[in-house]
């Protein structure tokens, strides 16, 4: 089973590796059918192309690995895979790009290097479409690996048939193993005991011993290898932690201790640290330079149109549940801090100056936030801050609130381009916000900003 495993991870990771040799000359063919189309010249340097092709095959590879597209794991838990391939796609081109600009001497046309990438794209996901059909088609060339399983209980039963059913490792369950003090729940299969075990590869032919027990049973674990040694079978282990554990990473060691990661976070990852992080400062940088007239005219008007502050300063909970200092633009008539600090602004607020109303439902009051985020106390994208007073509040009445502060709280985010602000659903912003955690990417990211620059700036619960 192991071996069968390895073979196809190898295989997709030879293919996957291999995928810029027929996706540039499939970009160089549309290409030249695009110019004979347009009746535009083609003509181009070769040998450009031809470095071009080294560079993005080496690019490709690194980055096919860092996004998951050569793992084989992933062909059953995604549909097309799309996702990956268009983040490490993305990348690429981002390095080919550098390429060509530090290379300017050399012509190279544009429109060729996004045919080569979007050939890319396509193949890498008709390459994925290729593995499943072919794993889960059972056209094996060899028998099934026949199994062992250690267990007798239900546990024991479902896990045999669980593994009955992979569609890219077929395999035989041949006999069970009772353990001391279980109850049998085997029917029509042949069950031995610990001591008996010597003598079952010489009545059956067994090729791989499963451990299948409960955490209870964990405890049992050197007893049942040393009894596994008699008969010199490799043996894989079941993990199940209990409901509601998804075990996404491996053990890890630490010193002379092993780990396992339990509640890994894209917080944790060096996309999000560093790739999020350099994006936020760029993005949130280039924003003020380009908006500054516009911020100096919004911070006059605010003086004019009613007296106070023009910044509004309110406390809110960001990454791990820390508090910091959030910055808007006041839109509001001065008053006690106790009152915005635990007050929904309801619509037609008469708190609400008329161009705090304004600035309200463009979205500009939020502008000064991307000060937040320079500082690294708020992201561009990202679940929305709420104040201690509500946090405290929904965490008695959502059991999963907290999970949304495993992450930088942003200016925008799913929720919010899903039309989930201001007073409308907390458990629907929850379930945005949680999908987000789960599913977060860099091109999920860039998603979400488009989404929010073209339909959500104005918003009906904008008030």
């Amino acid at each position: 089973m192991i071996l069968r495993l390895r073979v196809y991870r190898l295989l997709l990771k030879i293919c996957t590796y291999l995928l810029p040799l027929p996706a540039f000359a499939l970009g160089l063919w549309s290409w030249t059918e695009l110019c004979r189309l347009f009746s535009r010249p083609s003509v181009f340097s070769a040998q450009t192309h031809l470095a071009q092709l080294l560079l993005g095959g080496i690019a490709w590879a690194l980055l096919s690995e860092r996004y998951d597209v050569t793992k084989f794991d992933e062909l059953f838990r995604e549909r097309t895979g799309a996702r990956n391939a268009s983040s490490a796609c993305i990348a690429t081109a981002f390095v080919l790009l550098a390429a060509l600009y530090f290379s300017r001497h050399q012509a190279f046309p544009r429109v060729l290097l996004i045919c080569d990438l979007f050939a890319l794209l396509m193949l890498t996901i008709l390459l994925h479409a290729t593995f499943r059909i072919c794993c889960r088609s059972r056209a094996y060339p060899s028998r099934p690996t026949r199994l062992l399983i250690v267990g007798a209980d239900q546990f024991a039963v479902d896990v045999a048939s669980r593994l009955q059913r992979l569609s890219f490792a077929a395999c035989e369950v041949v006999g069970y193993i009772r353990l001391p003090g279980q109850e049998t729940c085997i029917e029509r299969r042949l069950t031995y005991t610990l001591e008996e075990i010597s003598d079952i590869n010489s009545k059956i032919k067994i090729d791989e011993a499963v451990i299948a027990i409960q955490p209870a049973r964990f405890f049992e674990l050197p007893q049942i290898l040393q009894a596994l040694k008699e008969v010199c079978l490799p043996a894989r282990a079941t993990v199940d932690l209990g409901e509601g554990i998804v075990v996404k990473e491996r053990l890890f060691q630490l010193g002379n201790m092993q780990m396992l990661d339990l509640t890994s976070t894209p917080a944790e990852s060096l996309d999000y640290a560093l790739l999020k992080r350099a994006f936020d400062v760029c993005f949130s940088a280039l924003v003020l330079l380009l908006m500054s007239p516009l911020l100096i005219l919004i911070a006059a008007l605010i003086k004019i149109t009613s007296p106070g502050t023009v910044l509004f300063v309110q406390e809110r909970v960001g990454l791990n549940g820390k508090p910091f200092r959030m910055y808007k633009f006041r839109t509001m008539r001065t008053a006690a801090r106790s009152d915005s600090d635990t007050q929904w602004t309801k619509k037609r607020d008469p708190r609400v100056t008329a161009f705090g109303a304004f600035l309200r439902k463009t979205s500009l009051d939020e502008l000064p936030q991307f000060i937040n985020v320079l500082k690294g106390e708020m992201s561009v994208v990202g679940p929305r801050p709420e104040r201690p007073h509500f946090v405290q509040k929904f965490l008695q009445e959502i059991s999963s609130y907290n999970i949304r502060h495993s992450l930088k709280v942003g200016i925008t985010g799913w929720a919010q381009v899903n039309g989930w602000r201001g007073d409308t659903s907390i458990e629907r912003r929850v379930e945005c916000d949680l999908y987000y955690l789960h599913n977060w990417s860099f091109s999920f990211d860039l998603k979400i900003i488009v989404m929010t620059i073209f339909s959500g700036l104005i918003a009906k619960n904008a008030y």
